[in-house]
């Protein structure tokens, strides 16, 4: 079976697909990234589902994307013959007047060549429609086609060689020689639906859908522009977030899977196939610093959208297209990835108390208006009210950014963000971005707010974890970065010293270690140990933020994508994949580094928000 490190992405700014280095798509969702899946072989080797197309006698294996696309191309050596397999999810081609939509085929397209000498390729389509639960009924409707239904959802396929099939799969051998190439297809359709081929010529059809699909993505990449440290992981990154990215609203999900486990057996298995409101401030930032201002007014429409209502509403996080019910369900049919339950799906967090939420905001709204972004009189009067939220309940616990499912606590990375939101606040009615602002409250809660950082957040001369729980966690690394004490101040070098010598393996970072309501234990979380990157750069310590940056970039798989989490035993990679917070943090970090190198980041004695001094640079130009 594939591990987590085994698969790359394709995608369609819709939904995704993963593929093994075995040739075998294992998992997909179609429509959305959240629809219930059509492959889910990575949840269930049995019952998930799969496509695959795997040469016989294969005797290794490499990948690559073409450059600037999100096209994957797979080799396979063998014995007597290479094949290449060319996999996309087909769109149509870009649209400059409409840069951040696309136009979604919702398909996989698959290309087979024999590049030398001979090959036998064997295909097998089983698709298994709602997570494993529908055994659809397969039909050949002729020698190269075939149709797949079962419960709401459909597949059709079309092959340029001949197909196979019986009750339970489609399957084929194809025999080839040097120079000899066929192609296949699936599209989804609502079980209703028609085959949305038609009449069309289908290997003129599909080599269109396959140049229309490599021109899309070269077309979007040419915005990008990042020169600087680590330029091909950063490039890699922006190609991966665009792909996380639901096109028809401009949301981004935090990951394209779920259930995969934090720790392989154990029960930390989330579902990550939604937008949180605190991916807000590191989505715009990264956009930004990548040149994709398109895509950030995307998100912030999303946000004015989803906002919409009353903040005392709030959620943490929505569906793509702003749905707030998450019914989280454990699918006791499904194995789990090797052997890791439950399964689920839906995420109970959604209905926890995260005071964090607001300063996010607020900063999101903040740094859209640094950026040049018009906020709207509604967009003002949503934030005043998001502000006037934090006056009044930051003084309450919660669950944190972490979502523990335990009893509430006063977090410090919670109180931080609180403070953040009346800093903001204060600062964007100090310019009059917010008019009709009442000042007095939000300025005499944030002072307020800051005495308490200083006396119970940091009771030893060092950022605790809550009130009362003198142990360390990452997120205290968020102290200078959110610009609330200079990195310099021997408050925030002592958290950094704790932070590493408790929490640090090598280069990699825990994000706490502290009982948390759940059994057993998890990888390190990556996005933490970019943020200890980020406090060494902006210490100056440039030489060894190199060195721990180099290690954490070699983190990623074969073709550059990361997961959330990483077995620091091993180096294997756990957690839901690809994880937009990893790469967003990728960006934003070499960024920082390539700053730093130039002399352009502020000195350490000096507070200020991190991704706010990232956008003016990016504003300002080289």
């Amino acid at each position: 079976m594939n591990t987590i490190g085994d698969y790359a992405l394709i995608g369609d700014c819709h939904s995704l697909a993963l593929v093994g280095v075995d040739g075998s798509v294992d998992w997909c969702c179609f429509p959305r990234f959240d629809s219930t899946s059509v492959f889910a072989r990575m949840l269930d080797v049995d019952r998930g589902g799969f496509f695959r197309l795997l040469p016989r006698r294969a005797s290794g294996v490499r990948r690559s994307y073409l450059p600037s696309t999100n096209v994957l191309v797979t080799t396979f050596e063998l014995e007597d013959g290479q094949i290449e397999i060319t996999d996309c999810m087909p769109v149509a081609r870009f649209d400059p007047e409409r840069p951040a939509l696309v136009e979604a085929g919702h398909g996989i397209l698959r290309r087979i060549r024999c590049t030398q000498g001979r090959a036998t390729v064997v295909a097998t389509l089983e698709p298994r429609f709602e997570y494993g639960a529908v055994r659809p009924r397969f039909t050949v409707t002729s020698p190269t086609t075939a149709s797949i239904v079962g419960g709401p959802d459909a597949l059709w396929v079309r092959s340029t060689l001949v197909l196979d099939g019986d009750a339970d799969r489609i399957r084929a051998e194809w025999e080839l020689t040097e120079g000899d190439e066929g192609w296949i297809e699936v599209a989804w359709t609502p079980a209703e639906g028609s085959d949305p081929y038609g009449g069309e010529p289908p290997e003129a059809a599909m080599a269109t859908r396959l140049a229309d699909t490599i021109a899309f993505w070269e077309g979007w990449f040419r915005s990008c522009s990042y020169r600087g440290a680590h330029e091909r992981k950063v490039h890699r990154s922006a190609l991966l977030l665009k792909a996380l990215t639901y096109a028809p609203t401009g949301a981004v999900v935090a990951a394209g899977t779920t259930a995969l486990p934090e720790w392989i057996g154990g029960e930390r298995n989330w579902d990550y196939r939604f937008t949180w409101i605190r991916d807000a401030t590191l989505t715009l930032a990264s956009l930004v610093i990548l040149g994709y201002l398109p895509e950030a007014d995307a998100f912030k429409g999303w946000l004015e959208r989803t906002g919409a209502g009353r903040p005392d509403d709030l959620q943490i996080m929505y569906r793509v297209t702003g749905e707030r019910l998450l019914p989280e369900v454990e699918l006791e049919h499904l194995a789990g990835h090797r052997g890791s339950t439950p399964v689920r799906i839906g995420n109970g967090a959604a209905g926890q108390i995260q005071l964090d939420s607001y300063g996010q905001l607020l900063e999101a709204g903040y740094l859209f208006a640094r950026a040049g972004g018009e906020l709207t009189s509604g967009n003002a009067a949503f934030l005043r009210r998001v502000a006037d939220l934090a006056v009044r309940r930051w003084r309450h616990p919660d669950q944190g950014i972490w979502e523990i499912r335990d009893e509430p606590r006063h977090f410090v990375h919670s109180k931080l963000n609180c403070w953040v939101a009346l800093d903001r606040a204060c600062r964007m009615a100090e310019s009059g971005a917010l008019d009709d602002a009442d000042l007095d409250p939000w300025g005499r809660e944030r002072d307020l707010l800051a005495d308490w950082l200083r006396s119970e957040g940091a009771p030893d001369g060092w950022f605790v974890q809550a009130d009362g729980r003198p142990v360390a966690d990452a997120a205290t690394l968020l102290v200078p970065a959110l610009g609330f004490l200079p990195v310099a101040d021997p408050t925030v070098q002592r958290t950094m010293d704790v932070v590493a010598r408790d929490l640090g393996n090598g280069a990699l970072v825990h994000r706490y270690l502290d009982p948390d309501g759940l059994a057993g234990p998890e990888g390190a979380f990556l996005l933490c140990s970019f943020w200890l990157v980020d406090c060494l750069i902006a210490s100056g310590r440039l030489d060894e933020a190199d060195e721990m940056l180099t290690t954490l970039l070699g983190y990623s798989n074969d073709v550059g994508m990361f997961a959330e989490m990483v077995d620091p035993d091993t180096g294997e990679a756990l957690g839901n994949i690809p994880q937009a917070f990893t790469h967003m943090a990728v960006v934003t970090s070499c960024e920082a580094l390539t700053a730093a190198r130039a002399g352009r980041l502020p000195p350490p004695d000096q507070a200020y928000c991190f991704a706010e001094a990232a956008l003016t640079r990016r504003l300002d130009g080289p």
